[in-house]
């Protein structure tokens, strides 16, 4: 078994977090969704760190809850399955839509349950054409969780998520490219390299303006548009005022390459 079921490291910029329980298929234990929660906090707050690249070791990218450690013959009574959602799953959903900072997501084997989901937060997706995306709740009397339910419909609509979700059909990772659930599937032995160079792409960007893109975004499916213009109109200002929009219009005139910081 893994000693850390969690690997991270920051190399230009970018910080690379693999799940690390092969033996396990990265599912989720308790200890690996602290560790995540804690990474997400250091990226927000290292400004040094400016895009995540989130994947997985072995065969797997992560089969989900260890149900090992949510076994009901273990226990005296039933679980509260609640409370795990409210103390692990639901937090890091709410740090990574709030984290202004690119996160690609590199699914390179099977994405299970709230494996499946966590991925699917994430803000570009890319999977090796042999990944497989798996909404196995309903195989074990569960609901899609880790934002499951509401990301499935919102990106591929209420029919096809209620299929995936009461038949926890395996969903093959072009099929997933095709529909809009991810952004594009790509050969096995190039999504690594594919993903690291988006990530590093990223981290040399104006990654404060790319962190406001993403608020936008995120906030379209809860508002009217009027109110969205609105934004719109908060959102550009702030980001004319950045010293990347100096850089970028300078070397855009200038016929050059940007040389862009990511600072306010």
């Amino acid at each position: 078994m893994s000693e850390n079921p969690l690997l991270a490291v920051t190399e230009e910029g970018v910080r690379k977090i693999t799940f690390n329980r092969p033996d396990k298929l990265n599912s989720f234990n308790a200890v690996m969704g602290e560790q995540l929660s804690a990474e997400l906090d250091h990226c927000a707050q290292n400004a040094e760190i400016r895009a995540l690249l989130i994947t997985g070791a072995g065969r797997a990218f992560c089969a989900g809850q260890d149900l090992g450690d949510r076994d009901p013959a273990k226990m005296d009574g039933p679980p509260d399955l609640g409370k795990t959602i409210e103390g692990t799953y639901n937090p890091i959903v709410r740090r990574m839509r709030a984290l202004e900072k690119p996160i690609i997501c590199a699914v390179n084997g099977v994405a299970a349950g709230a494996g499946a989901n966590l991925a699917l937060g994430c803000d570009i997706v890319l999977a090796a054409e042999s990944a497989r995306f798996i909404q196995a709740f309903a195989k074990i009397g569960l609901i899609p969780d880790s934002g499951g339910s509401w990301l499935l419909p919102t990106l591929i609509g209420e029919a096809r998520a209620k299929a995936l979700a009461l038949t926890a059909a395996p969903l093959d990772a072009p099929t997933a490219a095709a529909w809009g659930l991810i952004w594009k599937a790509v050969p096995d032995d190039q999504l690594i390299e594919e993903a690291t160079r988006l990530a590093a792409s990223f981290a040399s960007g104006p990654t404060v303006g790319l962190g406001l893109t993403k608020r936008a975004i995120q906030a379209a499916a809860s508002q009217p548009l009027d109110a969205h213009l609105d934004l719109e109109r908060d959102l550009q200002r702030e980001a004319g005022r950045t010293p990347d929009y100096a850089e970028g219009v300078a070397a855009f005139l200038a016929k050059r390459a940007p040389n862009f910081k990511g600072v306010r």
